[in-house]
């Protein structure tokens, strides 16, 4: 699983939220939430954006561990 894919869904456990309470309140769609956390690759950024911003977190480019 990918990094934000697993932040996200740790969270939202943590704030004792369901994938459809998540949605909800975050403005998404349930589709994209529960695609986001099975870490699709192909997902609008602008749409994780709105996912991390309810933890207060936001996506910002950074260079890929070669490990």
């Amino acid at each position: 699983m990918n990094p934000i894919a697993e932040f996200v869904k740790k969270n939202r456990k943590e704030a004792g939220l369901t994938q459809e309470e998540f949605a909800m309140r975050s403005g998404l769609g349930l589709r994209f939430v529960r695609e986001l956390e099975q870490g699709k690759e192909t997902v609008r950024m602008d749409k994780v954006n709105t996912a991390l911003e309810m933890f207060g977190a936001v996506a910002v480019p950074g260079r890929k561990d070669n490990k």
